[in-house]
């Protein structure tokens, strides 16, 4: 059976969180005369999601002594994620996000230069939580904050894996705004060949290392990790192991946005590898979970019921692949 688990334990998920703010209803930024608060924020995403599925979830980040780092902390909180040792800065604000839907597709305004989590560093990796965690994962938002969150994220993963305490995932999640020019794509390769686990989509990859790659030659460019999963958008979802390569297409649902879905993949695939569930299932199970953000104006939606998630899991790869959303499905 191709399976592959970290050891038992919890997931620390290290990066900022954003208070956000949306139009309500949607509608363009400048024409709004109400405004929407939510939380954005990849790494406490997957948090929120590895939570839902009962994985034990901490995010260690730091947020401002204001009343919007009040808000996302207790948000996340909520989710039943551990927010214990998320530090108050009294110093720096916490990030915000401007959100401005427009036909074409929503664009992000950030103001978090200078926040709190910009001055996180790799006294981090000192931190209990991740000395004793199973598994710790970052994204590639964080490296691009500062140069001590790039000094962070490059000292956790300078050590050879077979010598770290805990493994490490990495989805790429690369955000172009936040990196200077021509830098982006030599950073986050070297990060991502040191990592355990790789989670990028393939129109990122052909961003950032060539618009001739694939699937598989991603996986080429990226021999170290035990695992690398490359997701093709709405289509599919393949994973490269030292077995191979195992391919499963993206459930067909209603659209609602976007934003998060790939957070809940990565949630949904390392709950099921921490699960001891085989890659074929875990791929699954990213795809049930991005169904839930998908079907949200926010980044966090609530999963399927269990029994529905179980009757997925347990169709053949036709019934699988034919697999249309409708009402009086499985709840979905």
């Amino acid at each position: 059976m191709d399976t592959w688990r970290p050891a038992r334990g919890r997931v620390v998920c290290v990066g900022e969180t954003m208070a956000a703010l949306a139009p309500d209803p949607s509608g363009l930024l400048a024409d709004a005369d109400r405004l929407r608060l939510s939380v954005a924020g990849a790494e406490s995403n997957v948090a929120m999601y590895l939570a839902d599925h009962g994985v034990p979830a901490t995010w260690l980040s730091a947020l401002g002594d204001d009343p919007l780092g009040v808000r996302v902390r207790a948000v996340v909180a909520a989710a039943g994620v551990d927010v214990a040792h998320v530090r108050t800065d009294p110093d720096r604000p916490t990030g915000l996000m401007l959100k401005n839907p427009t036909p074409t597709g929503t664009g992000i305004h950030y103001y978090r230069k200078g926040s709190a989590a910009s001055a996180l560093g790799p006294d981090v990796l000192d931190h209990e939580a991740v000395r004793t965690a199973a598994l710790v994962h970052f994204t590639g938002i964080t490296p691009a904050l500062s140069a001590s969150c790039r000094e962070l994220v490059t000292r956790a993963l300078a050590a050879p894996a077979a010598e770290r305490p805990y493994a490490i995932s990495f989805d790429v999640n690369h955000r172009a705004p936040l990196w200077p020019k021509g830098t982006a794509p030599e950073v986050l390769r070297d990060l991502a060949r040191r990592a355990d686990i790789v989670l990028v989509g393939l129109d990122e990859a052909q961003d950032l290392w060539g618009a001739h790659l694939t699937a598989a030659t991603v996986r080429e460019l990226l021999p170290g990790p035990r695992i690398v999963v490359v997701k093709d958008g709405s289509r599919e979802a393949t994973a490269f192991t030292a077995s191979g390569a195992v391919t499963v297409p993206a459930l067909r649902v209603a659209v609602v946005e976007p934003v998060g879905a790939g957070d809940a993949f990565a949630a949904g695939f390392l709950a099921g590898l921490l699960r001891g569930e085989p890659v074929l299932r875990a791929l699954r199970i990213g795809h049930i979970t991005a169904a839930s953000a998908l079907k949200v104006t926010g980044d966090h939606g609530p999963l399927l019921p269990q029994r529905a998630v179980d009757q997925l899991l347990v169709l053949t790869d036709q019934e699988w692949e034919a697999y249309e959303e409708t009402p009086n499905k499985g709840g979905m």
